[in-house]
């Protein structure tokens, strides 16, 4: 049956709607202004990807993905560390590219698998500017290495369940599916991925008319109900997070439903009443907003207060360039420091005990430091 949105009580939704449209606006609105906007995007990146695996019920510490993103793993990666990379790197492709591209054609095929590859180095970005060494380039590099770990740690997740299942008894009969298919041992070949996308993108037309943010909750319990892609449940909330960008409610960021999801108890994000579990993604989209909201202000006053130590210091100083990489990252390492800034391990050190950042190595593993 086709999800149907024609019992929906807009009585009960009507104010959930306008309380969180408010304060995702107003989160947008500070942004257009703000001076720490591109460092306050990128955290949040990180952030949205940790949450994303959080949901799912598997823990990545942040730490490790920043390290990750950076080439400098201090261990193998994991399979979780990979997926939440996936959603990292996801989050940036959509952010550099024009607003309706991630659910235009192209950029649906693209984001689902079905088409299209990351930009290539040098492609244009939303703005018209060469990507250079942009964020966006860095990610074309990952991109293979990761999917590739990522296929590696599914096969062996699937031969573990196909192994549980034999030593329980169950009939698991022997298949070779045919060069054009998607091997059995990974994928449920009963789960019609395409049939399921074709399913939430008429939802996606059928809620045009709507408010964007109303259309929004829509589309996220649609997306969780329907269960499109087998391995890529974090997708959707992307795919939502383009939809309020290309709306313009959200035109300067894009919003971390999974951080604000995080927000939200699993009993109600989970509960039977599908008006409840609207209003539970209601509420995710308007604690995504008040987190963005404490996290710039955050971020401004870091910002601020670092400014006071780069007074009366020399043209060529790197201090500047160091303030506007620490607000880029939730940690920054000695390492990634003297990557980015081009200077030895004493002078990142020097240039750290300069800026006054606080240790924030927590685990002992590695040392690193933050501002907030």
């Amino acid at each position: 049956m086709a999800y149907d949105i024609g019992d929906l009580s807009l009585k009960t939704l009507i104010g959930p709607v306008a309380r969180a449209t408010e304060v995702l606006a107003r989160l947008d609105e500070r942004l257009a202004r703000s001076p720490v906007r591109d460092g306050f995007v990128e955290r949040q990146h990180f952030a949205d990807a940790a949450a994303a695996l959080w949901l799912d019920g598997e823990l990545v510490h942040v730490e490790d993905l920043v390290l990750h993103d950076a080439h400098m793993d201090i261990r193998t990666p994991t399979h979780e560390l990979t997926r939440a990379h996936a959603v990292l790197r996801t989050r940036r492709r959509i952010l550099s590219q024009r607003p309706d591209w991630a659910l235009g054609r192209e950029g649906f095929l693209a984001l689902t698998g079905r088409g299209g590859a990351m930009p290539a180095a040098g492609q244009k970005n939303r703005e018209g500017q060469g990507a250079g060494t942009s964020l966006v380039e860095a990610d074309v590099r990952d991109d293979a290495e990761d999917d590739l770990l990522a296929e590696e740690f599914a096969e062996i997740d699937a031969v573990l369940a196909r192994s549980s299942k034999i030593l329980s008894g169950a009939d698991v009969p022997a298949r070779t599916p045919r060069s054009d298919e998607r091997p059995d041992l990974i994928y449920d070949l009963d789960w019609n991925e395409e049939e399921r996308l074709a399913e939430w993108q008429a939802v996606l037309a059928e809620t045009r008319e709507l408010p964007a943010v109303l259309r929004a909750a829509i589309l996220l319990e649609a997306w969780s109900d329907i269960e499109v892609l087998q391995h890529a449940a974090w997708l959707g909330p992307q795919l939502v997070a383009a939809l309020l960008r290309q709306e313009g409610l959200a035109g300067n960021h894009l919003a971390c439903l999974h951080l604000g999801a995080k927000n939200i108890p699993r009993e109600r994000r989970r509960a039977r009443n599908r008006s409840d579990r609207m209003l539970a993604s209601l509420d995710a989209i308007h604690e995504a907003a008040l987190v963005g909201l404490k996290e710039h202000d955050r971020l401004v006053m870091a910002k601020s207060q670092m400014e006071r130590r780069l007074k009366q210091r020399r043209t060529s100083s790197k201090l500047a360039d160091l303030v506007e990489f620490v607000l880029s990252r939730p940690i920054v390492s000695t390492g990634m420091i003297q990557e980015v800034l081009k200077v030895s391990k004493q002078g990142a050190l020097n240039l750290i005990g300069e800026l006054g950042l606080r240790e924030m190595t927590g685990r002992g593993r590695f040392r690193a430091w933050g501002v907030i």
